[in-house]
């Protein structure tokens, strides 16, 4: 079926998971199939819809007639932005992620885009696609790391930066408002070798002098399917954990910033006698690192870790890391003594992929385990299994050492891992707004909190509030799901860092939100 046009209307349907009344575009399909699509998809910088599975009572937030109208607005805004009508398109291991990938390409085709499918593919493998084909844009289908029954498209004409919350605003509106008409020129081209060109790109010149044991833990995610095969490559010796693909996911979600894939990671050291360990997210673009003894080391501070190395080699370098991630940058006597420079900015992924690129930074690092390498090290995109090699060779350059004592020798501090506050996307953005004005007028009287003088407010996404001690927190609204951020970390002790968990709460509750619960047992 291809798109022609529809005409929209506003439907409203009660969501059985919340509660709450959720808007969504509907029409009537050439098929007659309703067009179904939750407006709040369309998320700062990629789309994200619960689509359902097996045995949910969930009402979902999108259909294929949904993804149809949804790559028929996208043809009809990289024509209209003059960008060359070419994309390549991909999709994850999920159950459901190829017929919607089928739907999204026959839309684009018929809207007069040049279509290459790469098939079953990682997010980095698609935009390394977009460089080796010489294509401008890119739809990638994953729900990356989010539970089975989401789904969701990577999106950016400009390579490699993906959709921001403009195009994603533009975009939303196109689909709303029906601008999308059909146009000549769409043809279909399935490219069958991008895995074997992706592999030998990345691991061209380079094997390890040093004998690694390395766990591959991937949560049944797509990864499993090359990140194993990609390490050996270098010279890894490498145990496979979790790497058959199961859509199911039947152990725990595909996600190394989450306690369950980290616990497999941690016994996977331990019951193999592994140097470390890897875990791999969903779709293959984020990296989480555990060292021999089996602790989980937080991917600001093996970004931190790896802007020393680079620092070494690249003098005088600037670095980009996200607004979650440590504070152990600002004042590193590694980076100072190179003259590396450092800048806070917004979590997410689009968002420190074009930063980087309006810096020349030479890498960016988030605490979630994205890291963008730029060139010469790559072309400015997150991924994953870049990530794990950059950590690989790291070590072999210092052989007489582990991860774990390189790790020791920063210095100590007392982080949260990424805690999350469930809170309707309707919702969480004014709410978050209404935070930053209180902590603004907070800063600019002076004032206290946790205790001490505020000494710094970055407001650059969401608040991030420090005092005079260094303990800082944050509050952020999710980008890809209905919840609130929060971390903190202190450089003095865990007394101080729960301090600051418990200001925070505090003012959660003055704003009517949920409050954390248990906090203080996640350290």
């Amino acid at each position: 079926m291809f798109f022609d046009s529809f005409q929209g209307q506003i439907m409203q349907s009660t969501a059985m998971n919340t509660g709450q009344s959720v808007q969504y575009f509907t029409s009537e399909s050439p098929a007659d199939e309703a067009i179904l699509i939750r407006p709040e998809g369309f998320r700062e910088y990629d789309a994200r819809w619960w689509y359902g599975c097996s045995g949910s009572q969930r009402t979902p937030e999108i259909n294929l007639a949904g993804i149809t109208a949804v790559g028929a607005g996208l043809a009809y805004m990289i024509r209209q932005r003059g960008v060359e009508p070419a994309i390549i398109v991909g999709h994850d291991l999920r159950s459901y992620s190829f017929e919607i990938k089928t739907a999204l390409i026959k839309s684009l085709i018929s809207g007069g885009m040049q279509v290459f499918d790469i098939g079953l593919a990682l997010s980095p493998m698609a935009y390394y696609a977009q460089f080796a084909l010489n294509v401008p844009s890119v739809a990638m289908v994953t729900a990356s790391h989010n539970e089975n029954g989401w789904t969701g498209v990577k999106m950016g004409c400009e390579r490699p930066y993906t959709f921001g919350p403009a195009d994603m605003a533009e975009l939303k509106s196109i689909v709303s408002e029906q601008r999308t008409e059909p146009a000549k020129g769409g043809r279909y081209n399935f490219i069958n070798n991008i895995e074997k060109l992706y592999s030998a790109a990345l691991t061209k010149g380079r094997f390890l002098k040093r004998h690694l044991k390395v766990a591959v833990v991937c949560g049944n995610g797509t990864a499993g399917l090359f990140a194993p095969q990609i390490l050996r490559r270098i010279g890894c010796d490498v145990v496979e954990v979790d790497c058959a693909p199961d859509w199911n996911f039947p152990h725990y979600n595909p996600d190394p910033e989450a306690a369950p894939m980290q616990k497999a990671m941690a016994e996977a050291v331990r019951a193999y006698g592994a140097d470390l360990a890897f875990g791999f997210d969903g779709d293959g673009d984020r990296c989480g690192v555990a060292d021999h003894e089996g602790n989980i080391i937080y991917a600001d501070r093996v970004g931190l870790l790896l802007a020393r190395e680079l620092s070494r080699k690249h003098y005088g370098s600037h670095f980009i890391v996200d607004v979650k991630s440590s504070g152990l940058f600002r004042n590193d006597p590694v980076l100072q003594a190179n003259q590396a420079t450092v800048e806070y900015w917004k979590t997410g992924h689009s968002y420190m992929k074009r930063r980087m690129g309006e810096t020349h930074a030479l890498a960016g690092f988030e605490k979630s385990g994205h890291v963008f390498l730029n060139q010469p090290l790559g072309l400015g995109y997150d991924d994953g299994l870049a990530t794990a090699i950059a950590v690989c060779e790291m070590l072999a350059a210092h052989a007489d050492q582990t991860l774990a004592t390189l790790h020791r020798q920063l210095p100590q501090s007392f982080a949260t891992p990424t805690l999350n506050i469930p809170c309707c996307d309707v919702e969480k953005y004014g709410l978050v707004s209404r935070i930053q004005d209180y902590f603004t007028n907070l800063f600019k009287v002076g004032g206290s909190f946790a205790g001490q003088t505020v000494t710094e407010l970055l407001t650059v996404n969401g608040a991030r509030v420090t005092v005079a001690d260094g303990t800082w927190g944050l509050i952020r609204a999710s980008s890809n799901k209905p919840d609130l951020v929060v971390v903190a970390e202190s450089p003095v002790s865990l007394e101080r860092c729960n301090d600051m968990l418990s200001a925070i709460n505090d003012v959660l509750r003055q704003f009517g939100a949920e409050e954390l619960s248990g906090f203080e047992s996640n350290l």
